[in-house]
């Protein structure tokens, strides 16, 4: 078992090493990009990378506070999921309403493995080759379907 202290330092050392090692690597567009921290441009929707002691997630959150507003993005979601699935390896998860952390209500669309740990060096290999092409994929997909998004502000 880990301390508060140093499960955090470990949780940082990993997310610090993913993003060094993502740091070459280009968005679809060509740019530099923060790929921990990746910024979508759109107010409410989040690329989202999780792990803890026994699995780990990506996925995009919808947070806007307005329910029928979170509904609607979730439904253009639905409208582009063969232009997902077809960016996308695996199977993904579709939930209209969820609880984040917070207890917050968000839409989610993710995927997850399981029997992984943040806190297991030996693991970490395993995360990065889950996180990186899933996360390159949701660029690759966000290029084109960013624009849907924009036209609803």
């Amino acid at each position: 078992m880990y301390s508060k202290q140093e499960a955090s330092q470990l949780r940082q050392e990993f997310w610090t090493a993913f993003g060094q090692y993502m740091s070459p690597v280009l968005s679809g567009e060509g740019e530099k990009i923060n790929w921990i921290n990746y910024k979508t441009g759109e107010k409410d929707i989040y690329f989202r990378m999780n792990a803890d002691n026994k699995k780990a997630s990506i996925g995009i959150e919808l947070t806007h506070k307005d329910a029928d507003i979170q509904a609607l993005y979730f439904e253009q979601f639905k409208q582009l999921k063969s232009l997902l699935q077809n960016a996308l390896p695996g199977k993904w998860t579709w939930l209209l309403h969820a609880r984040n952390e917070q207890g917050k209500t968000i839409s989610r669309i993710y995927t997850e493995i399981e029997n992984v740990s943040i806190f297991k060096k030996d693991d970490w290999p395993q995360l990065i080759s889950f996180f990186k092409p899933r996360i390159m994929a949701l660029d690759e997909f966000w290029s084109t379907a960013k624009y849907v998004f924009e036209a609803m502000r």
